[in-house]
């Protein structure tokens, strides 16, 4: 399994993290707090009606206070639980929402590009994470 110790993951979130920040368009809440990819993957989500328990599980985490650190921990969950996949390609399905969050370098914008990165997350379901959420 893979723990918290292990550099391969901290690489691969990093690199997801990368993905999801690549050509993100600059958003802001009401309050001038600047978005991220967390808030993306909850509008997304919430799009499709799919309530989600890493979002709930993620929300009720006191400690965390910046979209990112939010994020990052919804990753890790996604990871343990094996949805990490199937919970980005839910937010990935509505075209006008990726336009709405994303420029177009972005490669979750190219049905190839996207394919294939889903397809390389499909594949980590088949690994064990063994992290401290």
């Amino acid at each position: 399994p893979v723990t918290d110790g292990s550099r391969e993951l901290h690489s691969l979130c990093a690199q997801l993290e990368f993905l999801l920040q690549f050509d993100l368009k600059e958003k802001r809440s009401f309050f001038g707090q600047r978005k991220d990819y967390w808030d993306f993957l909850c509008q997304g989500l919430a799009r499709c009606r799919q309530e989600h328990e890493g979002i709930h599980f993620v929300t009720s985490l006191d400690k965390l206070k910046t979209p990112l650190g939010r994020g990052r921990a919804f990753l890790r969950y996604c990871l343990v639980h094996r949805q990490l996949a199937e919970s980005l390609q839910l937010c990935l399905l509505d075209p006008e929402n990726l336009c709405e969050w994303y420029y177009a370098r972005s490669p979750f914008l190219s049905p190839k590009q996207r394919a294939e990165i889903l397809g390389s997350l499909y594949e980590l379901d088949c690994v064990t994470f063994h992290l401290a959420l």
